[in-house]
């Protein structure tokens, strides 16, 4: 008689963060990307693994669904030293018509939602890398200018890039880009190192 494996937790995180990658190498314009160095690290957001009392719940549980925000990967360049800090991560994020404001456009605080995360994954990567202290951040403000009106369904590109880092303040800028490059959205933000843990 045949007994049905089930797998760990840890296992099913591996599988669903290697199918969100598979699927952006399924997409020519995306597979350019993810293919242009042999230095890239390619990854599943970290906001996409479940993580105790909700954590990172908009991400990894709401929005992370078919018809809204099925995949979201980052990728970056590994720095020459590892002392260096990482300065830009991209993204990249399917759209699906579930995060839609107006019919077939993506609504504008997810858009903004989007921009803050992939510039929050900044500091998780050069935590991860032991290059910042593990402390939280929180985002202290976001100015966000839209350019063109975001389409769903889609598959959007996000550079975010930080700028300076002062004591406890982290500066950083993002875009969001369609397939041909086109900018349809950009934000600056600060994020703020707190002084204690939530």
């Amino acid at each position: 008689m045949s007994q049905k494996v089930i797998p760990t937790a840890a296992a099913a995180v591996a599988a669903a963060a290697a199918l969100e990658v598979a699927h952006f190498r399924s997409i020519p314009w995306c597979a350019a990307h993810l293919s242009a160095s042999p230095n890239l690290v390619v990854e599943q957001a970290f906001s996409r693994t479940p993580k105790d009392q909700y954590e990172d719940a908009l991400l990894s549980q709401t929005l992370n669904r078919k018809g809204a925000i099925p995949a979201f990967v980052t990728f970056y360049t590994k720095p020459a030293e590892a002392r260096d800090l990482v300065r830009e991560v991209k993204a990249f994020l399917s759209l699906g018509p579930m995060v839609n404001g107006w019919a077939g456009i993506c609504h504008g605080g997810i858009a903004m939602t989007i921009l803050d995360e992939v510039m929050g994954q900044l500091p998780a990567v050069n935590k991860l890398r032991g290059n910042l202290p593990d402390i939280p951040l929180m985002t202290a403000y976001l100015n966000t200018t839209f350019v063109r009106p975001v389409r769903t369904p889609t598959t959007i590109m996000v550079t975010a890039r930080l700028l300076k880092v002062e004591g406890r303040k982290q500066f950083a800028d993002a875009v969001i880009e369609d397939e041909k490059g086109e900018v349809l959205a950009k934000a600056e933000a600060l994020f703020v190192m707190l002084k204690a843990k939530l």
